[in-house]
């Protein structure tokens, strides 16, 4: 699918509506409606049907489609939608242009919005992901000429964990936005309303095929409109070949009314361009079996006029003799479904299980020929399966009477899905069950609040970064919107589930169940390794599913959610309620949903856990652990981490005994992690190395400088480096793009010094740094510091720095550790620092004597 680039060749598509045709366009013609009697489909529908499934090809995806502006203003609509089934994703048909969506963002801005996987889309869009809580990737192209705004092109595609969309697939999806945007504008231009007010139009993509049985051939002439078929494509259709009509409606007859649309997409590009084609389809045989459908594009005849030719050739599979007899004899029910939710294939066991023949099933839409699967819940297991491409396991409840419960297993793949079906016990709770009145969420306003919640936490675990935060997260947003009490976190660690987070339970109870292995009998273990949620309406439920497991004393209902990201498990999540209460379908829906977004947030909590320990040992290993002790001069160093992300950075100071006098050294790495601790670790060696060769300041700043372009291109740093003479109080100073430092003479006056300076280190290999002379008398302290001490959101940084002069002037003759104590104490009383901190203070001695700092 990747080789070849969209818009060489028309794609076959099939049409699938949504919900029946929509109303009239401006136009007069019927916006989203196909026929299948030989007409020509609306032009709009023809071009964004093909573009649509272009994109999804040039850019390996599995699903997309198009959004257009609608009649009503700030609302678009989704027009097609390829790849998956309409009904799946009604919530998502209308989307207003200021809602926090990437669809919307692509809008209004202007710019195309690139998520590589669910963890970029929850960082970005949390939203999205609450709804849509899968592991998948998204692309998204604003459609605009100028300043008019069309909609937005939209490609769904399998999540590449970790790795950024690359330019090829950018350049892809743009050069498909800007050829369906002078698509548009034509038709626009030719009185065309380009715009969207009926429900989408479904289109099913190109699928692979396993090898014909039979093969019959037809020939299109579209200048005459004639057909002509061989004997063995008229016996395929079960036609006498004297009987063959001659004309295209004999095949379009033998399609789907969805599927008539790809002739007419092919036929359309054949006349317009003569370029060849190949594209495949289904065609219903008449015992309803489908069978596979080629059309091959001919060029232009010599001399140029207008038509063209296509021939074909129709498969017939047969009934599979090897397949088919091999899964009659299995004892579990098969059947899969293509990508639009029709039926495909199914096997006796499916016939006598479903109770429905497979000529009443096979062609049709699951959810509309068997409704009791059209549940919401079961729906979201559906999405579940379509949009993360991992098997998903439920149970399913058709009408009452005998097998009553099904197991329901889905396998995805690109063409579609495999379900296996097998008769199931009751299970421990009952989907589509309601609240008790007065407990839970019995009124429609609660379960309306609880259905806003899923917005709400995703926004919050956005800000959330260590396992803790993400816990509080969760008690906050998630216990109180269905009026929980208990809340306990496990997560698995070498297939063991440990105790991360509880509230509500006894004092002591849940220790019990710390450390269990994942082969316990436990409801909490079997969640996590089922992949299913478990609930249970009252402790006597959860007593009688499992004899034997503690009890607390509390006698309400509980839920219990695996949390697993990206198809790994990350551990369980348990609610507990006071009072036994039911679960309604909406409820299941949303804390499934919950979970999948909690388990996300909870394995980036991990992964930053375990850089963030790294970083941290780094950063402690490569900082003095002791400052060097000599007569007339004192020095104290501080450091602080930052609030915000609570990454380490990649300050630094240093104090060097030069032999010829005291290097004073305090430096800043941009950015933040183990990354920016490694760097600040090889300048601060490469500083301290140049210092004790004996270097001039400006040597030092000027080796340091190139160093960093040498071992870390694009990488750049702060720095302030001061020698100072002990004995007379003489200091020689350099500074590359660092804040100016303290002095604050014996007097009490304390003023920011005015050191002249160079550009910061990384950048240019040519740079000079110049040497500003100073004096410090005895009594003397000058404090050296980064920005993250006088910096703070939304203030002026000149405004900290002077704030930090009147408070290191007001601290006046205290000793430099109450001083350093002070200065950092009040930078803690920041809630939202976003840098680290470092601070190196050194005092001069009036006597020549080693006095305690």
């Amino acid at each position: 699918m990747r080789g070849t680039a969209a818009g060489e060749h028309p794609c076959c598509v099939t049409w699938y509506g949504a919900a029946g045709p929509a109303p009239p366009s401006e136009s007069g013609a019927t916006t989203g409606s196909a026929n299948s009697d030989g007409q020509a489909p609306d032009e709009l529908a023809l071009v964004l049907a093909q573009a649509a499934v272009n994109a999804i090809e040039s850019a390996g995806g599995f699903a997309g489609g198009v959004y257009l502006r609608s009649r009503t203003p700030g609302l678009l609509r989704m027009a097609v939608l390829g790849g998956l089934p309409g009904r799946l994703f009604r919530p998502w048909w209308r989307m207003h242009v200021n809602r926090p969506f990437p669809v919307a963002e692509a809008y209004r801005s202007g710019r195309a919005v690139h998520l590589g996987d669910a963890e970029e889309a929850m960082r970005r869009f949390p939203q999205l992901m609450a709804g849509l809580p899968f592991p998948f990737g998204s692309l998204y192209v604003p459609l605009a000429d100028g300043r008019e705004k069309f909609g937005v092109l939209v490609v769904l595609r399998a999540a590449t964990t970790g790795v950024p969309v690359d330019e090829t697939d950018r350049r892809r999806m743009r050069q498909a936005g800007e050829r369906l945007t002078g698509n548009l504008a034509q038709l626009r231009a030719a009185g065309h309303a380009v715009e969207w007010e009926g429900e989408p139009v479904c289109v099913h993509l190109p699928s692979v095929t396993t090898p014909p049985v039979r093969i019959g051939n037809f020939d299109w002439d579209l200048a005459a409109g004639t057909v002509t078929a061989d004997d063995e494509l008229c016996a395929i259709l079960g036609t006498p070949p004297g009987s063959f009509p001659g004309t295209i409606g004999a095949l379009a007859a033998r399609l789907a009314p969805e599927d008539a649309y790809g002739l007419w997409a092919v036929a359309r590009h054949v006349a317009q361009s003569g370029a060849p084609a190949t594209r495949r389809m289904r065609l219903r045989g008449p015992d309803g079996r489908p069978h596979l459908l080629e059309l091959s594009a001919r060029a232009r005849p010599p001399g140029g006029g207008p038509g063209g030719r296509l021939t074909g050739f129709l498969v017939d599979f047969g009934t599979g003799p090897v397949v088919a007899e091999a899964t009659d004899r299995l004892p579990r029910a098969i059947l899969s479904l293509d990508r639009v939710g029709r039926v495909t294939y199914l096997n006796r066991s499916a016939e006598t299980l479903l109770g429905h023949a497979r000529s009443h099933l096979m062609g049709r839409v699951l959810w509309e020929v068997l409704p009791w699967f059209g549940h919401p819940a079961y729906e979201e297991h559906f999405r579940a399966a379509l949009l993360s491409d991992k098997d998903v396991h439920f149970e399913a409840r058709r009408a009452p009477g005998p097998q009553e419960w099904l197991s329901v297993s889905l396998y995805p793949g690109h063409g579609g899905l495999t379900a296996t079906l097998a008769p199931a016990d009751e299970p421990a709770y009952t989907p589509g069950s309601v609240a008790k009145p007065g407990v839970g969420l019995g009124s429609p306003a609660d379960r309306a609040s609880a259905l806003y919640r899923p917005v709400a936490l995703a926004i919050a675990l956005t800000e959330a970064v260590t396992a803790r935060q993400v816990s509080a997260v969760v008690t906050e947003e998630l216990l109180p919107a269905f009026g929980g009490r208990q809340l306990a976190i496990y997560l698995l660690n070498e297939r063991h589930l440990y105790l991360s987070w509880e509230t509500g339970s006894p004092q002591g109870f849940l220790d019990r169940f710390d450390g269990v292995a994942l082969d316990a009998r436990l409801p909490g273990v079997e969640t996590l390794t089922s992949g299913r949620p478990l609930f249970f309406e009252s402790m006597e439920h959860l007593a009688a599913a499992y004899p034997g497991i503690p009890m607390d004393s509390h006698v309400g209902a509980r839920a219990f959610l695996p949390l697993i990201a990206s198809g790994r498990p990350v551990g369980s999540c348990i609610l507990g309620f006071d009072q036994p209460r039911g679960f309604s379908a909406e409820e299941r829906t949303v804390l499934t949903a919950l979970a999948g977004l909690i388990a996300q947030a909870l394995k980036r909590a991990q992964r930053y856990d375990t850089e963030a320990a790294l970083a941290r040992g780094l950063q402690s290993a490569l900082l003095p652990h002791r400052l060097p002790v000599m007569e007339h001069v004192g020095t104290v160093a501080r450091y602080l981490p930052g609030t915000q992300g609570m990454e380490v950075g990649g300050d630094w100071y240093d104090v060097v005994d030069t032999g010829k006098g005291l290097a004073l050294v305090v430096g800043d790495v941009q950015g933040h992690g183990v990354a920016a601790a490694a760097t600040m670790g090889q300048l601060r060696s490469a500083v301290r190395a140049f210092a004790l060769a004996g270097q001039a300041p400006q040597e030092v700043m000027r080796n340091t400088n190139r160093l960093l372009i040498d071992i870390d291109p694009g990488q750049f740093a702060s720095c302030c480096y001061i020698v100072l003479d002990p004995v007379s109080g003489s200091a020689q100073a350099v500074r590359a793009g660092h804040p100016q430092p303290l002095l604050r003479h014996s007097d009490g006056g304390t003023e920011v010094l005015d050191l002249a300076g160079g550009i910061v280190l990384g950048v240019d290999p040519k740079a000079t740094y110049p040497v500003t002379g100073l004096h410090l008398e005895p009594g003397a302290v000058l404090a050296l510091f980064t920005d993250g001490l006088v910096e703070q959101p939304g203030i002026d940084i000149d405004l900290g720095i002077e704030r930090l002069r009147a408070t290191f002037a007001e601290i006046g003759s205290s000793s430099l550790n109450a001083t350093a104590d002070r200065l950092i104490r009040e930078a803690r009383q920041a809630a939202d620092r976003l840098d680290d901190i470092a601070l190196l203070l050194a005092a001069r001695w009036a006597e020549p004597t080693r006095q305690v700092p």
